[in-house]
């Protein structure tokens, strides 16, 4: 199988899984804190970039299986590979980040959330 079809996820396969209640995974907004507040997806984490690898590493356990965007696909595959990097076995790139989430009509939360 080819390996980036490994590392990346659609935004409907993540919401496949979380319908099916799969607890074991976390999804992490590794956008600015700002950004994250105005909205993100409904039970993410914020995880800024700048604070990403010591507080992953503090929290998750390194199977975790992990779904991460950022404001762009570049981004968000840059902060994957430090994820990868650090010992984490299970790194998913949610392509399209938060804009392909919302596109498809799926669930946001943060200050925005009321409008949307």
């Amino acid at each position: 199988m080819d390996q980036q079809l490994q590392l990346t996820s659609i935004p409907q396969h993540l919401k496949q899984r979380l319908d099916w209640g799969e607890p074991a995974l976390t999804i992490i907004d590794a956008r600015a804190r700002s950004a994250f507040n105005i909205s993100h997806i409904m039970g993410a984490i914020s995880l800024p970039e700048n604070e990403l690898l010591p507080r992953a590493i503090k929290s998750l356990e390194l199977t975790r299986d992990i779904y991460i965007y950022h404001s762009t696909d570049e981004k968000t595959s840059a902060t994957a590979n430090l994820l990868r990097n650090a010992g984490f076995k299970n790194v998913f790139e949610l392509t399209g980040g938060l804009a392909a989430w919302k596109a498809v009509g799926y669930p946001i939360e943060g200050n925005c959330a009321i409008f949307a």
